[in-house]
């Protein structure tokens, strides 16, 4: 039985009556109480010293004594303290050191010291008018406040003696500073009090003058705050869509000391915790393990410079498609937030029968920003070369497309590049080029940006009946927003349509797939 259990009293006992008994091994005792050698051997010697309470003393470690100092030591100590009230342990250690005093406390024997004799320390504390404040108030607070300070509305009063008697020690000593200044305490004595510096005190004052006491305990904000920076923000995200090795960085995925130090080379200069709460706020986090953020792909670089390439010199006569597929998901009563009256909370059963699958494969054309959508039974090539076929056909009067798709197998399959060749061996319709997206850089595919607005505006929260009616209102939604642009034609990103989470628009920095929605 080990000491550790809930009987560790008994268990002592029972070992040292069975190793008092002639002939005890203790070593055997030992693995058969679980205990080692070197304290059972130092157990069985506090018994014999101390009788039967041995049991209950081994495991308590001694009690040790507080460090004894001489009188001269502790005088010194206290009139270094006097000399300068801000010092604290480890700089009266340093001064004593300084001055060849021999056999130095440790800081935490002076600080004990100082608290012992606080009085002696600062002598001049028991005379200021402040001192007595904390001691005082609490108890005659509703008797005294008005004739202390009758000309103090009771609204700031109440909100001073809130934040002197029960918040942090910033806020308290912000209190302080208003109690002295009304009582009419020099800006030296409580200085020296509290240790507050004349810079706190003349802001305090200044902060109370100027917004009055809400303004003086509000916390302190920067009004250029580096977490809404959209410039940092879009250097942080090209930079962590790239591996780090292209930053001659020998790792496979980012750190943030790393991606700080890189930053500052760029010349945005961020602490780790502004470029966590960047990432965090897109949805993003360190340890999920199914969120692809940074692409291993070696050729990141050069297939992006050529994506950029055709989208900066896109002629009229030609078109650029963003294609992937949504789904498949169930048709059932989905969550999602909703009204609801005060008290009423809605419930989705955890477990639902499906009503079956929606699979969508769709493509965004950038340059007009109109869908052409067609639902799927799987994700396979025979889908891709289907998908090609409608795109060829709705834009005959086009000179060349280009498909842009991410690395999945079925993006790149040998007989799709087959079809591709078959087609652009004949004579009519548009010609047909390749423009594939880095390895895992979903982030990239813009028509994340469009599932992600339409997840959240037609599939959360809903209740579909069957999979004919959520697919005829995926047709309506699509139609929609084609209807609306084909009204107001605009390149894909110059306006954000119904609730996408970022602008559908090709760009590094973009995080178009939303983690958050699936």
């Amino acid at each position: 039985m080990p000491w550790s259990s809930r009987s560790v009293i008994e268990a002592r006992k029972q070992f040292v009556s069975l190793a008092s008994l002639p002939g005890a091994n203790i070593r055997a005792l030992c693995r058969q109480f679980e205990v080692s050698p070197k304290t059972a051997y130092k157990f069985l010697g506090r018994v014999r010293a101390m009788g039967e309470h041995g049991c209950r003393d081994v495991s308590r470690r001694p009690h040790r004594s507080p460090q004894k100092i001489a009188d001269a030591v502790e005088k010194e100590i206290i009139g270094v303290r006097a000399a300068h009230p801000q010092w604290g342990g480890r700089r009266i250690e340093a001064e004593l050191r300084r001055r060849g005093l021999r056999r130095v406390p440790s800081p935490s024997t002076i600080t004990a010291v100082l608290r012992r004799n606080l009085h002696l320390a600062r002598p001049d504390c028991r005379q200021s008018p402040i001192a007595s404040l904390p001691l005082e108030w609490p108890s005659t607070l509703a008797a005294t406040a008005r004739e202390r300070f009758p000309c103090v509305a009771d609204a700031e009063l109440r909100l001073v003696f809130k934040h002197l008697l029960g918040t942090p020690i910033l806020q308290r000593r912000r209190a302080m500073v208003l109690l002295a200044h009304w009582l009419g305490v020099r800006q030296s004595s409580l200085c020296g009090l509290i240790g507050l510096s004349p810079v706190t005190w003349r802001r305090c004052l200044r902060k109370h003058a100027e917004g009055g006491v809400d303004a003086m305990f509000a916390p302190r904000r920067s009004p250029r705050s580096k977490t809404n920076d959209m410039e940092l923000k879009t250097v942080v995200f090209d930079t962590l869509h790239r591996p780090p090795s292209e930053f001659g960085i020998n790792r496979t995925t980012w750190k943030l000391a790393d991606l700080r130090r890189v930053l500052g080379q760029k010349g945005q200069t961020a602490s780790e915790g502004i470029l966590s709460t960047i990432i965090k706020s897109a949805g993003y986090g360190w340890r999920k393990a199914r969120v692809v953020l940074t692409s291993n792909d070696p050729e990141f670089a050069a297939k992006l410079d050529r994506i950029e390439w055709i989208l900066g010199n896109l002629a009229p006569d030609e078109a650029f498609f963003s294609i992937d597929e949504f789904g498949p998901f169930a048709v059932k009563d989905q969550p999602g937030r909703s009204l609801a009256a005060p008290g009423e909370q809605r419930l989705v059963q955890q477990w639902q029968k499906s009503r079956g699958t929606v699979l969508l494969t769709a493509a965004i054309e950038l340059a007009s920003n109109q869908i052409t959508h067609v639902y799927s039974e799987k994700k396979n090539t025979a889908e891709m070369i289907r998908m090609m076929k409608v795109l060829t056909d709705k834009y005959r009067d086009r000179q060349c497309i280009y498909l842009s798709w991410d690395a999945a197998s079925w993006h790149i399959s040998k007989e799709l590049n087959e079809a591709i060749r078959d087609h652009n061996s004949r004579l009519g319709g548009p010609t047909v080029v390749v423009a594939p997206l880095p390895a895992r850089a979903q982030f990239l595919n813009v028509i994340e940006s469009v599932f992600s607005g339409m997840a959240r505006a037609i599939i959360h929260n809903s209740n579909y009946q069957s999979p004919a009616e959520a697919k005829a209102a995926i047709d309506r939604y699509f139609e929609e927003r084609n209807a609306h642009f084909e009204a107001n034609p605009r390149r894909a990103g110059n306006k954000i349509w119904g609730k996408e989470r970022v602008p559908a628009e090709f760009s590094p920095s973009n995080n178009c797939k939303d983690p958050r929605l699936g």
